[in-house]
């Protein structure tokens, strides 16, 4: 319980900053939410691992650092922490956050882009906090969060910058309780990174047997 509490509360957090910072168009965004992203993965790594991430948890189910069995519990927590925190971007802005793809962004390049940026997030997330030779660093927080920033500002621009499927769907489904316009694309954040996380774990797992 724990640990789905400290999911919950991670999540939580990253996806308020994504909103409060998407709505409020600060230039800034991305450093905002790679650094929420990287203080939060210090405060509760401990104690869940710091996923906040449906996507990451998977991999890292793939990759045989958590058993199957704990997935369905991560994966409410962080949706739960997602989804209110939607609520309260939309309490404190007057809009929902509304994650999306580019208009001109095709949803064949959606799919890749986020399955590739994913992948890049997943695979460092399983090097820096679960590889061999880097067990209680103090860089994995750092590491993770620039990833994040990085990839905001390069992806960001095409598909909408999720990399994650709480932060893609949460959103969304206050945007449909709200009776709000949902991006017809909504659903590549249900899919690739699900697949770009779950490839990272047989890439880790192949490159550490």
């Amino acid at each position: 319980m724990k640990a789905l509490i400290t999911e919950v509360i991670g999540t939580f957090f990253l996806v308020l900053a994504i909103g409060l910072a998407v709505n409020a168009s600060e230039p800034l965004a991305a450093i905002a939410i790679g650094s929420t992203l990287m203080v939060m993965v210090y405060a509760g790594g401990r104690i869940s691992g710091a996923h906040y991430n449906p996507a990451v948890s998977l991999g890292l189910v793939v990759r045989g650092a958590m058993p199957a069995g704990k997935l369905p519990g991560y994966w409410a927590a962080q949706f739960t922490g997602a989804i209110i925190a939607g609520f309260l971007v939309w309490k404190f802005t007057g809009q929902p956050l509304h994650v999306a793809p580019a208009e001109l962004t095709t949803p064949l390049k959606a799919i890749v882009g986020e399955a590739i940026a994913t992948f890049g997030l997943a695979y460092v997330v399983m090097h820096v906090a679960t590889g061999k030779g880097t067990e209680g660093n103090s860089y994995f927080g750092l590491a993770i969060g620039s990833t994040v920033t990085a990839f905001a500002l390069a992806f960001g621009p095409i598909t909408g910058g999720a990399f994650n499927p709480a932060v893609g769907i949460g959103p969304a489904i206050v945007e449909m309780a709200l009776s709000r316009e949902v991006s017809p694309l909504f659903w590549v954040y249900a899919v690739a990174p699900f697949l770009g996380a779950a490839a990272a774990g047989a890439v880790f797992k192949y490159q550490e047997s």
